[in-house]
């Protein structure tokens, strides 16, 4: 009995899976829908039925998709077919693929069209439809994906795109183009090495040299997204924007037209064209109607002045106007150099208009040996030749040095007001005015020691000579004495009000920075809510999600590691 129900359950088994096996062939095989004219030739096809078409083309079925054609070479056993002439492939509602020949295998539901190939779909939102234009097309109907390698053409209801080998994933309605990749919209063009695109979203992601050229603007970078509808993205490898007569370089820069802006952070360079001005931070910000930029974060300027470069720093560097009226301030410590003039203060205003540098709340200046303090001191630039002409130092004006030659006392004058006169870029001429003193070390051919001069007057002028003091001329009533070294007190060789500030004194480049500018934190740029990263690695566990899942997930999908290219014959 028990060996009779198993021989049943046996029988039954077979029986069962006999009849399951057809329906699993007939759910694979190619189906005639109408074969119209039937022939064979076993010399050159062997093995295939031949159809053609009457007063209507052939056509098949094929888990879903339609394909009609004028003469199809059917090979039912093989379950593939290539079909010839005026063929129309169409799957669901929004799918078509229009061309010359198919060859189509029904096992793997790869396919391979060519001769003016057109493949359209609608999509599946307002706007979304798109029409893809090659030579030679290949379509994946198991995971729906389409590519060519041969140049291709994508038209949607924004841009016209064009690359030598493309990919078009129709789940995400998203495209991967690689070589020459070319973007064209009546507002602006991109050229790429290889590029990303969201059919739906009308996102790009760029890998490798891109540029991007608007009307007004032209962005290049080796790693970004620009938003193609509003014109806004960001490039955050080797990325440089030249926008409104500036050039905007830096590690990460966003960019949007509507706004007007443009922010930079990290290793920024922002390059005035006109005026041969360079601004260098680690975060800027650029506002096109404004005319401005906003730097902080180690922020420099640097400009030209007689051949040599002045650099000067603020913990907020703020530069607005047009290109013939800017406007320059340095907010908090701020600092300048240049190799024979140096100086800080809380702030510095410079009027390109006036030529005037303001330093403003306790500023000291050093030109070469000779420190020079007081209320308020204005460099006058003439900006025709663009050399230093004048100094101006407004109340309890005083100008040190230390004696070049015991190094041990100070050269000093003061009084209400300084004038000083620059020739060929150098200080050559100091007028004190109202209440002048002076204390001055003199010394005579063979470097001895004369006696120390201490007089006050109305006025002094003094006329220096490779920044150091040639000669002193009193005016009116002058009254003091030279005093031998032994007679004048040590209490006795310093005027009231005096500061040596040596040991502040900027003699580099580098020392307009001080520690909290060297050891900065990086501010987030404006408009990089989740910035993509070129040489970030996949987590371990990201690696084998499931590739649809990260073609519905732009960002993801922007850093998966690229699957080559499958061809089918």
């Amino acid at each position: 009995m028990n060996r009779l129900i198993i021989i049943n359950i046996l029988l039954f088994s077979l029986l069962a899976g006999s009849a399951q096996e057809p329906k699993k062939e007939e759910a694979k095989q190619i189906n005639i829908v109408y074969g119209a004219n039937f022939t064979k030739d076993e010399a050159q096809f062997p093995g295939a039925s031949i159809f053609s078409k009457d007063n209507r083309q052939v056509q098949f079925e094929h888990q879903g998709a339609d394909l009609w054609c004028d003469i199809a070479i059917f090979y039912q056993k093989e379950n593939r077919l290539k079909a010839i002439g005026n063929i129309r492939l169409k799957q669901g509602d929004s799918i078509q693929m229009t061309g010359g020949k198919i060859n189509y295998d029904g096992n793997t539901r790869l396919a391979k069209a060519w001769e003016k190939v057109v493949l359209k779909n609608t999509g599946s939102g307002t706007g979304t439809g798109m029409t893809l234009r090659t030579d030679t097309l290949y379509f994946d109907r198991e995971k729906q994906e389409s590519y060519y390698t041969s140049s291709g053409t994508i038209i949607d209801s924004a841009n016209t795109l064009t690359s030598e080998i493309g990919r078009y994933f129709m789940v995400p309605e998203k495209f991967q183009f690689i070589e020459n990749v070319h973007i064209l919209n009546p507002e602006y063009t991109i050229d790429s090495k290889q590029l990303d695109y969201y059919q739906n979203t009308k996102n790009a992601y760029m890998y490798g040299p891109s540029t991007i050229i608007g009307e007004s603007y032209k962005i290049y970078c080796e790693r970004g997204f620009y938003d193609t509808k509003i014109e806004s993205g960001y490039g955050i490898k080797n990325t440089r924007i030249d926008y409104n007569n500036r050039i905007i370089e830096g590690d990460s820069v966003y960019f949007d037209k509507a706004t007007e802006f443009a922010s930079a952070t990290n290793n920024i360079k922002v390059t005035d064209t006109i005026n041969n001005g360079v601004i260098r931070a680690h975060y800027a910000e650029v506002y096109k109607a404004k005319d401005s930029v906003f730097a902080t974060k180690r922020a420099v300027s640097i400009s030209l002045v007689e051949q040599d470069s002045l650099y000067m720093h603020g913990d907020t560097l703020l530069l607005t106007g047009k290109p013939d009226n800017r406007i320059l301030r340095a907010f908090r410590n701020a600092k300048f150099f240049k190799p024979d003039l140096s100086g800080k203060c809380d702030s510095i205003h410079f009027d390109q208009t006036t030529g005037i540098t303001q330093l403003i709340k306790d500023p000291v200046l050093w030109n070469v040996e000779n420190q020079m303090t007081g209320d308020s001191i204005h460099l006058i630039s003439d900006m025709e030749t663009e050399k230093l002409d004048s100094l101006k130092v407004i109340n309890n004006a005083f100008i040190i040095s230390l004696d070049s030659i015991s190094m041990e006392g100070y050269n000093q004058a003061k009084g209400k007001d300084l004038f000083g006169k620059f020739i060929d870029n150098s200080l050559k001429i100091v007028d004190l005015v109202k209440n002048t003193e002076v204390i001055y070390y003199m010394y005579n051919d063979d470097n001895k020691l004369i006696g120390i001069n201490k007089t006050i007057c109305s006025a002094i002028r003094l006329t220096l000579a490779e920044n150091d003091i040639e000669d002193i001329t009193f005016f009116t009533n002058p009254d003091g004495d030279i005093f031998p070294d032994k007679d004048l007190p040590l209490n006795s060789r310093k005027l009231k009000g005096f500061v040596w500030r040596g040991d502040e004194r900027i003699r580099s480049k580098e020392d307009i920075f001080d520690e909290d500018d060297n050891n900065i934190e990086l501010v987030k740029i404006r408009g990089v809510d989740n910035p993509i990263d070129m040489d970030e690695e996949q987590p371990e566990n990201d690696k084998n999600e499931d590739e649809s899942a990260l073609y519905t997930n732009p960002d993801k999908a922007f850093i998966r590691k690229k699957q080559p290219l499958k061809k089918v014959e």
